[in-house]
């Protein structure tokens, strides 16, 4: 399980104090009734989510140094109308259904990532900066949402997938191009919460299978870009790590990071379950 996409930025440390510039969500097709039978077809520009995830850091000198990530991302919704507005016809997540005197029935499904991913930080002023040097990632899709994904405290190991991992499917693969972000917890909210943003680019390609999900484009975007907040933690050592992330496709380069921030503005509220957390 390689092949990074949302391997995105240490998740966990990464922050962008940008101007608001004209930021392109382009629009893309999904098909869920490759997944459910009472799923939707539907067109949307953003996936909003969460992630958890373990870092480790080595310091090299009394400011710098390098690091390693684990993280594992669940989508929460799909988004439309340039990242502003959930779409209303989506079975993603949605919970079973119950006729009585007739029965239960599946409905919802999952689609979550993993990554590992590594780079080097730098402390500077209290702001802690750091940049992704590599990263790979994988995307799957839980039609029965009865995975469970565990992670002992190893940023050199993907997350664990148990429970019933066996009508899972990868749909994507990636490898990273770049991720930057900062941390600044003089800008952390009430609890620790929303102290820096990151940004990551990462090459994207579906499988047959993914193709079958993500519908149009054809071919698909070829480039995936994630942004998000992150929550406080300590620059050393091994840490837990939580807060939120959108995905948006088909950039053609990277983007600075005053347009990165951007991206991550959606994130404020998280309506899934991401932002609702801090880091442990």
């Amino acid at each position: 399980m390689k092949k990074n996409l949302v391997y995105l930025a240490v998740a966990s440390a990464i922050a962008f104090n940008a101007p608001a510039h004209a930021v392109v969500f382009n629009d893309f097709t999904v098909d869920e009734t490759s997944v459910e039978d009472y799923g939707y077809i539907f067109t949307a520009d953003k996936i909003t989510g969460n992630y958890d995830e373990w870092a480790s850091f080595t310091a090299l000198t009394a400011n710098s140094g390098t690091f390693t990530t684990s993280i594992k991302w669940n989508a929460g919704q799909f988004v439309t109308n340039d990242g502003s507005t959930p779409v209303g016809n989506s079975v993603l997540n949605s919970p079973d259904v119950t006729i009585p005197n007739v029965g239960t029935y599946e409905v919802g499904y999952g689609l979550y990532g993993l990554l590992l991913g590594g780079g080097t930080y730098a402390t500077s002023g209290g702001i802690t900066t750091f940049t992704f040097t590599w990263g790979d990632l994988e995307v799957y899709i839980d039609p029965d949402r009865d995975t469970t994904l565990t992670n002992a405290g190893d940023s050199t190991v993907y997350y664990t997938r148990g429970g019933n991992v066996l009508d899972d499917y990868l749909v994507a693969t990636g490898s990273s191009m770049s991720g930057v972000g900062k941390l600044d917890p003089t800008t952390c909210g009430a609890g620790g919460i929303n102290c820096g943003s990151f940004g990551t680019s990462t090459l994207f390609a579906l499988t047959d299978a993914g193709k079958e999900f993500f519908t149009a484009p054809n071919p698909f975007y070829n480039l995936q870009f994630d942004s998000g907040q992150l929550n406080n933690f300590d620059v050393g050592g091994t840490q837990h790590i939580n807060g939120s992330m959108d995905v948006v496709f088909g950039r053609t380069q990277v983007p600075e990071p005053s347009t990165l921030a951007l991206l991550g503005l959606g994130l404020t509220g998280l309506g899934f379950a991401a932002r609702r957390r801090k880091s442990a």
